[in-house]
């Protein structure tokens, strides 16, 4: 199994633009941002806009860094996929 993420730009309404596509085994299983400056304490964390299939949790945690949140997909989806 591998999981690659894809930097990407996303118009999310607000300065949170800087996301990447998550995918494993080529299939999108969800879409990471970066909260900008306009969090204050929070800016430079990762949350999940979206995941699919096990990854869909309204209520996932913060990511202090891209190294968290694949740590925590791995964890929703049940493989040992290595992290790009």
């Amino acid at each position: 199994m591998s999981m690659k993420l894809q930097p990407v730009q996303i118009a999310t309404g607000s300065n949170d633009r800087e996301s990447r596509l998550v995918f494993e085994n080529g299939l999108l299983v969800a879409v990471l941002v970066q909260l900008s400056g306009e969090h204050d304490s929070q800016a430079g964390k990762w949350f999940l806009e979206i995941g699919f299939g096990r990854v869909e949790d309204p209520h996932a945690p913060l990511f202090d860094d891209l190294a968290h949140a694949q740590d925590w997909i791995v964890r929703q989806l049940g493989t040992d996929a290595p992290r790009a």
